[in-house]
């Protein structure tokens, strides 16, 4: 009878993981860029030689759903929509680079280049953007940040640097708990020198709310289900010691 406590408790553990990867899926449905969270549960059988009539359940989150949202213009000069298959590279709050779409820029205080997120947005050279106080700035299509002096309206603006935008294709990359893409195992991706990026617009969050919903209320209904097998393995716990009590 264990066993299938056990068995009914392991699936129970993948729903919860399962309904927590969709329940951020559903808080991200509004974010600039975001990538949808996918899970999956693979069966988990001891081999040791007896017949396998159980396996245990194992849940986690796999990766990262790369499909392309829907673009909406916003007519932010510093909102950025990133074409094809690319990324944008920002340095991680300990350190390194990680990795994602969202564009909604902003130029903070301090004169750095920033996400949403307060993330400082990376150059080619891998060092943060920053940017001269008081310029009027405006990025080219293919991510180079461009400086005009208000004081000099016949002058042309100044290239100040190039967002790094770097190619997934070949590298195995995993979502970590911040919603951002990093490298497995470490490293850094390459830059990508065809990317292109429309400015004054960003990318959706690719979740499809309603699917999404369907997803969470099967979540719910196979935790439930499982938890029922417990409740029947006890019923039959005590039913079977009575039996022998009967002797």
């Amino acid at each position: 009878m264990d066993r299938l406590i056990y068995t009914a408790l392991t699936g129970m553990n993948s729903a919860m993981d399962r309904q927590r990867a969709v329940a951020n899926n559903l808080a991200n449905s509004s974010t600039p860029g975001f990538r949808r969270e996918v899970f999956a549960v693979t069966p988990a059988t001891l081999k040791d030689g007896s017949i396998e009539a159980r396996a245990l359940a194992r849940g986690s989150v796999r990766g990262a759903d790369m499909s392309q949202a829907e673009t909406n213009p916003t007519g932010r000069p510093l909102d950025i929509a990133v074409r094809g298959e690319s990324l944008i590279a920002f340095q991680a709050p300990g350190g390194g680079e990680i990795y994602s779409r969202r564009g909604d820029l902003k130029v903070a205080p301090t004169g750095m280049l920033e996400n949403g997120e307060g993330l400082p947005v990376l150059g080619e050279s891998g060092a943060p953007i920053t940017v001269p106080a008081g310029f009027r700035i405006s990025i080219a299509e293919d991510g180079t940040l461009l400086a005009a002096d208000p004081a000099a309206p016949g002058e042309a603006a100044q290239a100040l640097d190039k967002i790094k935008l770097v190619s997934p294709e070949g590298s195995a990359l995993v979502k970590g708990i911040d919603s951002f893409l990093v490298v497995s195992g470490g490293g850094v991706l390459p830059a990508d020198p065809t990317a292109r990026v429309t400015s004054g617009a960003l990318e959706k969050s690719n979740v499809q709310t309603a699917a999404t919903l369907v997803e969470m209320i099967d979540a719910q209904r196979a935790f439930e289900q499982r938890a029922r097998i417990i409740q029947t393995a006890g019923q039959l716990d005590e039913a079977g010691s009575r039996l022998l009590s009967m002797n």
